[in-house]
Parts: C-alpha cells; structure tokens; sequence
C-alpha cells in the first residue's frame, strides 16, 4: 500500500519546521524527556503499515537531529506485510493499522519472536459532502451504496428517497492510497477490496476539498484531521453503525463511537530487539515520549490521556 503523497509531504515540512524550530529553542517536538538517545548508536528496521509510515518517518527524522548515530529504515509494505517480516526475525519493529491476525500470532510464535504492541494515534476518515447539500447522517450499508465496488447510484434520491433529487459527484483517493484501502477493505468489506471506479481521482487532499465544496451533490472522504483544517467550506457527516448517528471528532474516534471509521494504529516491537539492541531502544523511547508531537505531524489523532498512560505502561513493561 502507499500513503497519499500530500500526506507525506505536509508530514515532511512539518518534521522541517519541528526541527527548525527545537534548534532555535521555540518548540520540544523533538526533545527527549531524559532517556539515553543521544548516547545511542545502531541500526532500526522497521517496516509495515502504509498509514503509520509518516509517524514512523517523522520520529525517526526527529530522533536524528538529536542523535544522528541512530539509522533508522523505514519501510512501508503493508500491514500484513509488516507482519510477516517481523514474524520472521527480519525486522525489529512492525507498523500496523490493525491488531496483529491469529495466523500472524502464530508465525511470531513459531519463529519466537516475542512483542509488545503499543497504540500510537487514532485515524478516522471522514465522509464529507459539499455544504449547502441537505443529508446529515449516513448508515454504514449506505456508504457501501455509495461507494461499493457494485454501486451504480448516481443521485441522492437513489440511496434513500428522502434525500434531495440531486445529481452526486464522487471525489476520493486513488488506488495507491492506505485511505483508499481502508474504506475499501474495512469500511466497506468487499472481498475485492476495491470501491466503485467511477470517481474523480487525486492524491492531493487539496483537489478532493476543491472538488467537494466546488461541486453541488459532491461527497468525498479522507482523514480527519484535514477535514478540520477545511471545515468552513465541507460539510462532514455522521455515521450511524446501528446504534445512532455519530459525527467524527476526536473524541468518538478515541472512545470508540465512530465505528467503522476509526481505527487504533500500532507499533509492534520485538522484545528481544528492545532489550538487546540500544538503537531500536533509543528509537521506541523517543517515538513514545514525543507521541503527541509525532500524531501530530503524521496528521493523526493523538491518544486519549487514558490511551497514552497504557501505552506507557506497556513500554515500562517491556523495559523490566
């Protein structure tokens, strides 16, 4: 899977101004709170989810300016893919955009490979329609007669009568996007893993807002975060999964409302890396310490105080 390239970049400039700006003393997005990092030296794999990529990118470009002794590799083939190195003893830390799968425990256990997963952001894309179009909430079967790979509805009126009489245009990322394939695979649950073909295109969120709010009837989705950044000319939706309808807001992403389209993203790390490997140490413990900075460059949503202290815990543990 590949990450939408605006994305990257925007993570990018964004570890840019970071940098610049812990060097000038205006900002600690790149301090460590007291670990051992700047004295570390050594080799990092990593390797895993497209969507966790810019966070993994971003504390590693951090970390460097600190300490540039640590080299760190990160790669980006997938969750499953991810797994399935570490699994085998071929890297030391596994991004992931969902827990880890019986057989992928099954691999880890068979090769000894033992882990500790650590939630690091929450993701939730968000469905948005242009701002002057009368629907407010959507059901999770409408969304997939929306944007199925079967969808053939071309007008409001067609997914529920009592939606306007009005023409839709359909905005979205392109196929080589990790948002792509989630709506695909995990909203929408098609075993092609694919949504309808018949939409505007664009790895750049910007044509996707313009197309949106330019076009009456259109809908598009991408994360939330960035519909916040547009939200005075975008209309977000609620999402009804059964039990009542939802808006996207951190808040229902971290507690676990807005289902299916939030989600908990990870790093699994290796024990036996951690404990033996003062890189891959130096790495986990900057990552952790500066989570709510990285989340924040890599345009996810931080953890919640509660998530954060357990992810904490659990690093504490993998430590002892």
């Amino acid at each position: 899977m590949k990450r939408t390239s605006h994305r990257l970049a925007l993570a990018s400039g964004a570890v840019a101004l970071a940098l610049t700006l812990a060097a000038c003393g205006g900002g600690d997005a790149g301090e460590s709170s007291g670990g051992d990092e700047s004295s570390a030296s050594g080799s990092v794999a990593v390797d895993g989810s497209s969507t966790v990529y810019p966070m993994s990118v971003a504390a590693q470009e951090l970390l460097s300016e600190e300490n540039p002794d640590v080299q760190v590799t990160v790669g980006e083939s997938g969750t499953g893919g991810g797994f399935e190195a570490f699994c085998a003893g071929d890297t030391d830390i596994s991004d992931a955009s969902r827990p880890i799968e019986e057989d992928e425990i099954a691999a880890c256990e068979e090769n000894g490979i033992e882990y500790t997963e650590l939630q690091v952001a929450t993701d939730a894309l968000t469905m948005v329609v242009h701002p002057d179009l009368a629907v407010d909430c959507l059901t999770v079967d409408q969304i997939v007669d929306l944007w199925g790979p079967n969808a053939t509805a071309t007008n409001w009126n067609e997914i529920d009568p009592s939606f306007p009489d009005q023409e839709i245009s359909f905005f979205g990322p392109g196929t080589d996007s990790g948002t792509y394939d989630y709506m695909a695979a995990d909203v929408i649950g098609d075993e092609s893993e694919a949504t309808r073909k018949d939409y505007e295109a664009s790895e750049d969120d910007n044509v996707l807002v313009q197309g949106v709010s330019g076009t009456e009837g259109a809908t598009g989705y991408f994360g939330f975060t960035y519909y916040e950044q547009n939200a005075d000319t975008l209309k977000a939706l609620e999402i009804d999964n059964g039990e009542g309808c939802v808006a996207p807001s951190a808040e229902t992403a971290q507690a676990g409302e807005y289902t299916p389209l939030a989600r908990p993203l990870f790093i699994y790390v290796s024990n036996a890396s951690y404990a033996d490997n003062e890189a891959v140490k130096a790495y986990v413990d900057f990552y952790i310490e500066n989570l709510a900075d990285i989340a924040e460059i890599g345009q996810f949503i931080p953890l919640s105080d509660d998530l954060y202290s357990e992810t904490q815990s659990n690093l504490e543990a993998l430590g002892s």
